[in-house]
Parts: C-alpha cells; sequence; structure tokens
C-alpha cells in the first residue's frame, strides 16, 4: 500500500487555496508576495514529506534556504497593504534575499548556526510585521476599507504562524542537542506543518483587502482646531460626493480626494470620534443602509453592495455593530419610513 506521508496532504491542500485565492481575486491587483508564500508553503511541505517519509536526505540543504524565504514574503505581502515602497521592486528583492543568501552561506561553511539564524529570521520579521500594525486597521491604508478589519486579524494571524514557526525550530534544535533527533519527525509534523497552513490561510485572507484622547489642552488647541476643519471637510465629503460608495475606497484614495495627508486623516477621526477610519466609514454605508431599509422594499443585498460593501459577512457584522441588530431585524422594528430611523442612522456615525 502507498504511503502518503501528511506533509503531501498539506502540500496539496495548499495548492487548492492557492487556487482559490487566485480565482478570487481575479480581475484585482493580486499580491505576488501572499501568493508567492502560498505556492513556497506548499512546496516546503512536499520537501518535508519527501525528507521525513521517504528518507530523501538532499532535501535538507534546500529546505533551510527555502524557509528563510517565508517571512520576507510575509512581510512584503503586509507591506503592500500598508504603504507604497519608495524602493525599486529590484531593490526591495536584493534587501529580502538576504536572509535566504546567510542561510545559503551557512550551509557552505557552518551548518550548526542555521537554526539559531532562522529563528532570528523569522522573530525579527514577525516584530516588523507587528510594528506596521501599530496604527491598527488605520495601518491598511491600502486595503479597502470593508476589508480592513478581517485582513488585520489575518496579520496577526501570520505574525504569530511566524513566531511558532520560531518556537518549533528552537524545540527542533534542543531536542537534536538532548535526545539526538528523537521527537524531531512529531515535532516538525505538527508544529511546522500547522505554522504553514495557518500562515498560507493567513496570507490568503489578508490579500482580500485607536490612538485614546487624551485630555485637551494648550498644547492640543491648534491640533483639535486642525482636527475639527479636517473632520468638517471629510463629513462634507460623505454627504455631498457619498464617497463611502465606492467599495474599494481606502485610506490613501481618501486623502486624495480631500487633497489632505492620510496620517491627519486618521488622526483626526481617531481623536474626534474614538474610532478608526473603517469604522467611521463603514458607519457612514450602514446609516445609508438604515434609511433604504425603512424607505424601499429594495433586497438587503442589492441596498449592501450599493452602500459600499463587497460580503455579506462584513455588512452584517458592521451593521450588528452600529445598531445592535441584524439588517432584517431594523427593517422589521422600523417599518414606517419615519425621519426617526434615519436620523438615528446618521447619529451613530
Amino acid at each position: 500500500m502507498l504511503f502518503v506521508p501528511l506533509p503531501f496532504v498539506v502540500a496539496v491542500l495548499l495548492v487548492v487555496l492557492f487556487v482559490i485565492v487566485l480565482k478570487r481575486d481575479e480581475g484585482a491587483p493580486p499580491n505576488v508576495p501572499f501568493l508567492a508564500l502560498i505556492l513556497l508553503s506548499a512546496f516546503q511541505s512536499l520537501l518535508s514529506g519527501l525528507r521525513w517519509g521517504y528518507a530523501v536526505e538532499s532535501v535538507m540543504y534546500i529546505m533551510p534556504v527555502l524557509a528563510a524565504a517565508v517571512p520576507p514574503l510575509a512581510y512584503t505581502g503586509v507591506a503592500g497593504l500598508v504603504r507604497e515602497s519608495s524602493m525599486s521592486l529590484r531593490m526591495q528583492i536584493g534587501l529580502h534575499a538576504i536572509p535566504s543568501l546567510v542561510i545559503v552561506m551557512l550551509v557552505a561553511v557552518w551548518r550548526d548556526a542555521i537554526d539559531a539564524i532562522l529563528v532570528l529570521i523569522f522573530v525579527g520579521y514577525a516584530v516588523a510585521i507587528l510594528r506596521l500594525m501599530q496604527a491598527g486597521t488605520d495601518a491598511l491604508r491600502l486595503a479597502p476599507f470593508d476589508g480592513a478589519a478581517p485582513a488585520y486579524r489575518a496579520i496577526l494571524f501570520a505574525a504569530f504562524a511566524l513566531l511558532l514557526s520560531a518556537s518549533v525550530d528552537t524545540l527542533i534544535a534542543l531536542d537534536l542537542a538532548w535526545t539526538h533527533g528523537e521527537y524531531t519527525r512529531p515535532v516538525i509534523t505538527t508544529g511546522n506543518l500547522a505554522a504553514l497552513a495557518v500562515l498560507s490561510i493567513a496570507a490568503a485572507a489578508a490579500s482580500r483587502s485607536h490612538s485614546p484622547m487624551g485630555t485637551p489642552d494648550a498644547d492640543l488647541k491648534p491640533q483639535l482646531a486642525e482636527d475639527k476643519e479636517t473632520m468638517a471637510d471629510i463629513q462634507a465629503l460623505m454627504e455631498t460626493k457619498r464617497v463611502y460608495r465606492d467599495a474599494d475606497l481606502n485610506l490613501d484614495r481618501l486623502a486624495r480626494k480631500l487633497g489632505i495627508p492620510a496620517r491627519q486623516i486618521s488622526t483626526a477621526i481617531n481623536r474626534a470620534t474614538g474610532k478608526n477610519v473603517s469604522q467611521y466609514v463603514n458607519e457612514h454605508r450602514i446609516a445609508e443602509a438604515c434609511s433604504q431599509l425603512v424607505t424601499t422594499e429594495r433586497p438587503v443585498t442589492e441596498i449592501m453592495f450599493e452602500v459600499g460593501f463587497q460580503t455579506k459577512s462584513n455588512f452584517n457584522r458592521e451593521f450588528r455593530r452600529v445598531t445592535d441588530m441584524t439588517p432584517l431585524e431594523w427593517r422589521e422594528r422600523n417599518a414606517k419610513p419615519t425621519s426617526i430611523a434615519i436620523e438615528y442612522g446618521r447619529k451613530r456615525v
């Protein structure tokens, strides 16, 4: 009977995931690093099956080199949602190829140091990703507001997966030192494969893509005055142009429409409302949805798309966050098209 190692099964599932993401994002600009990350994870899983399932020892020389390429791909995928890089593509590739080149050198001259260096690479990039996401969903300037919250959670999972992989590599190194590899195979099978799967799923999810209010004082008065002007401009744009209806609206696009720096917009909304930008924009969408639900008989899905949401799950989640009801419950409780229902939706923004 043919023996099929678990890593082979994981590799097949990751390839299926790659195809699903590719088809799902058809027509939209692909996040190439995330797609490459999923494929690389599938290939790594395949090599793991050859190494530990069929004792193909030669793959052990390439596995650490490929492993060192995983964190840079995760980081560049996240960075692509956070900001436009000032470096050329060639410079980015050269910079993030350094970890793999270091491992290539170590394979040739100092193999005992490989595990420790891999741990440092994974932890270093995980920390770098978490630093990029310090501003929460507002950090995802290039991600549509509709998908900012799920993308943010997925990115945190990706950072967790890198830390998990670093932990697994540490356990493997300790096992080899203390028990001469007695538990290495089960640790790799469960730990590394789990890390690869979590990282790939997080990348697939992320590819769709508060500052606390301080006590006012004399030094903050100019900032608060600027915030007031900024909020007036934002509110005017929302009410007159209804830019929130743009399903692909993101922080950078909003900044271009207003002619105001993205950071200024984010800071003003944070301080004035205690919300992040995606919540603020989504609440404008929900306000119009509330109005349409009680003044028209249009289907909920049709209203959802018109006000700027792309997925029913995000729409329902945001609707419940704002109103504490589902869209159908809102329609039933406000069956008569009263101005009170419309005004309630506006006040929640």
